[in-house]
């Protein structure tokens, strides 16, 4: 049985991660700390702290979930590794490819383990995807299209706030981007086109847009963005056939869902997959919880979760290069500035 700490008890905390440490067999949550303990509290766990340091110095915590706003992963993750601790962290793990390098080598000095929460990476139809297109089902990849579009977030939202990590693509592009790229085996890209626009000249990127060119000669759409609308589509095209998600094609969860699959091979025009409501967040504690303690389960790599952070920064540069002539990175100084409230 392992012990889980929560660093934060937001809206995913408690809608999502907390009910699946306590369905997830052997999983138990030991403490989550807030800065309002009612907060806390309300996620039933077995004692609630005031202060963070306080739940990485619980010698009964195994695990640390971060479920922090984007730009306090980084100190917070590592601040847990120091401690001892495993570490679940929301996605994106990292700002840029320099954040998530660092806390790759924190999680080695450690000798512990960091994993993204990249949840929907554990639902069934993200794994058969990824093993179709890695098996070559319908040959070389040749072009995806990915788009996320999500909802507007409320105004005074941290997605919209450059200083807090928010953004479209750190959000919903997030999801297509890392789709483009798994399709791809994980080939670093080059962007040859991208561009972004904010709410305002103070805000975060509310859309973005990106061509994308991989070594084997492949190609990708990506698009996303936090505008009102709500959709979904991810599509590959390969040299023998091609696959589609239906909607939702990120976040499937608690709607049926459907892999559909075109081949030159079949005997059938489509083959046509269903998968069964799920919760990936479940699948997602259950694994890694097994693999910390000792058992087998899937992690996603964090040199998955490096590139992801790596071709971000390079949909930013391109946006800002192609930004009017102005150059201007809402995200640019995320390098430099740090939370007040994180330590150091």
């Amino acid at each position: 049985m392992a012990n889980w700490g929560f660093l934060g008890a937001g809206s995913i905390a408690a809608s999502s991660l907390a009910p699946a440490v306590h369905a997830a067999p052997g999983a138990r949550l030991r403490a989550v700390a807030a800065r309002d303990e009612a907060r806390a509290a309300a996620l039933a766990p077995h004692r609630t702290y005031a202060t963070y340091p306080d739940l990485l110095a619980d010698p009964e915590v195994d695990i640390v979930y971060v479920a922090l706003h984007n730009s306090a992963h980084r100190a917070w993750v590592e601040a847990a590794l120091a401690a001892g601790k495993h570490v679940l962290c929301e996605k994106p793990l990292g700002l840029t490819e320099t954040e998530t390098a660092s806390m790759e080598q924190a999680a080695r000095r450690a000798e512990r383990t960091l994993v993204e929460a990249a949840w929907n990476r554990w639902h069934p139809r993200t794994r058969d995807t990824e093993a179709a297109v890695a098996g070559a089902a319908i040959g070389r990849p040749l072009h995806v299209t990915a788009d996320f579009h999500g909802l507007a977030p409320a105004p005074d939202n941290y997605r919209r706030v450059p200083a807090l990590g928010g953004g479209a693509l750190y959000d919903v592009g997030y999801y297509a981007l890392s789709a483009a790229l798994a399709a791809f085996s994980w080939q670093t890209p080059h962007v040859a086109h991208a561009r972004w626009e904010s709410w305002d000249a103070a805000s975060a990127d509310r859309s973005a847009a990106a061509e994308l060119v991989f070594p084997c000669g492949g190609t990708a759409e990506v698009r996303c963005s936090l505008d009102g609308e709500l959709a979904e589509e991810f599509t590959v095209h390969g040299t023998e056939g091609s696959l589609r998600l239906s909607a939702p094609a990120f976040t499937a969860g608690a709607a049926p869902c459907t892999l559909t699959s075109t081949s030159k091979h079949l005997r059938q025009p489509s083959d046509v997959r269903e998968y069964a409501p799920t919760d990936p967040y479940r699948l997602m504690v259950t694994d890694v919880d097994r693999a910390l303690s000792g058992g087998t389960g899937y992690l996603v790599p964090t040199e998955q979760s490096r590139l992801i952070a790596r071709l971000i920064d390079a949909v930013r540069a391109a946006a800002s290069r192609a930004d009017g002539g102005a150059g201007r990175d809402p995200a640019a100084h995320l390098d430099r500035e740090r939370d007040p409230g994180l330590p150091g």
